[in-house]
């Protein structure tokens, strides 16, 4: 994973964001993988600039300020990383956190990257390492109140599958760096160590995320919205071991990619949190674990 912070330069070897997952690697340098041939690659729109507003920093991740298709202004914000940023430490394979107490602060920035203001969680919403790698904190105050105070909207999240070849910009709000490439396409399955991955977005050998990058919202150039949440990446071409994920098709066929980082989809979220931004994980449409 692409390790959190710590984790990744006590290992001097940085991914995204623990010491298990494969988060971005450190190397700028990993080589290229081998793209599939298979998949079909949609014409790239025009590109509009990606900036760090609404992006977040946590102590050893990264992470946005989040808002579903039908959030409103008065709802208690969100705040989105992965589920291997946690400040408990990372989620057992088949562990699901829900309505978890927290209190753990996030630095907002502004478009400029410059920090803005202390964020401040209530409860850890929905947290899991489960088909996804994803948490959603809940914060003690609103959309509105942050817009008024500093005039930052939150990053809406997709609520359609990405496609093959947009144009995207991965934002990390705790280096304060941008990563620009193209969704490559998809792993069927991405296996980690005792994690294994759904669908998980491939990006093209561009985007050399580093550690510290995991949580890092995946923004459609084209739209601005949330696509995916940097999660992991394959550090020295490894089959399997932490750090070092790799992908299985839907008939078991193994693949490695050294080099190469991926994302997890965000687009199966929204469905899951009604009225007031309060998660419901039996509406209609939601296909997230279940504790």
């Amino acid at each position: 994973m692409n390790k959190p912070l710590l984790a990744a330069l006590a290992a001097l070897v940085i991914t995204g964001s623990g010491a298990a997952p494969a988060v971005a690697a450190h190397a700028d340098t990993a080589a290229p993988a081998a793209k599939s041939a298979a998949v079909k690659v949609a014409a790239a729109p025009a590109v509009k600039a990606v900036n760090f507003a609404g992006t977040v920093s946590l102590s050893n991740c990264s992470g946005s300020l989040v808002r579903f298709p039908n959030s409103e202004a008065d709802d208690p914000a969100l705040v989105m990383s992965n589920g291997h940023c946690l400040e408990t430490g990372f989620p057992a394979a088949g562990e699901v956190i829900v309505d978890q107490a927290s209190t753990r602060t996030f630095g907002l920035l502004n478009a400029s990257a410059t920090r803005v203001a202390t964020l401040r969680a209530s409860k850890i919403a929905y947290a899991t390492m489960t088909d996804t790698d994803v948490s959603i904190y809940q914060l003690t105050t609103t959309y509105a109140a942050i817009k008024s105070s500093y005039n930052i909207n939150a990053l809406t999240l997709n609520t359609t599958h990405p496609v093959a070849g947009t144009a995207i910009t991965v934002v990390s709000g705790y280096w304060k760096r941008t990563y620009a490439c193209n969704v490559d396409g998809f792993a069927y399955r991405l296996k980690e160590g005792e994690w294994t991955w759904k669908d998980s977005v491939r990006y093209t050998s561009a985007c050399q995320t580093i550690g510290g990058t995991s949580g890092s919202p995946v923004v459609d150039n084209a739209t601005g919205n949330v696509v995916a949440v940097n999660n992991t990446g394959n550090e020295d071409g490894a089959r399997c071991t932490d750090n070092n994920p790799c992908e299985v098709d839907a008939n078991g066929a193994v693949t490695v990619r050294e080099g190469i980082n991926y994302a997890q989809e965000t687009y199966q979220i929204p469905a899951c949190f009604g009225l007031d931004n309060k998660l419901d994980l039996s509406r209609s449409g939601c296909v997230l674990p279940k504790p």
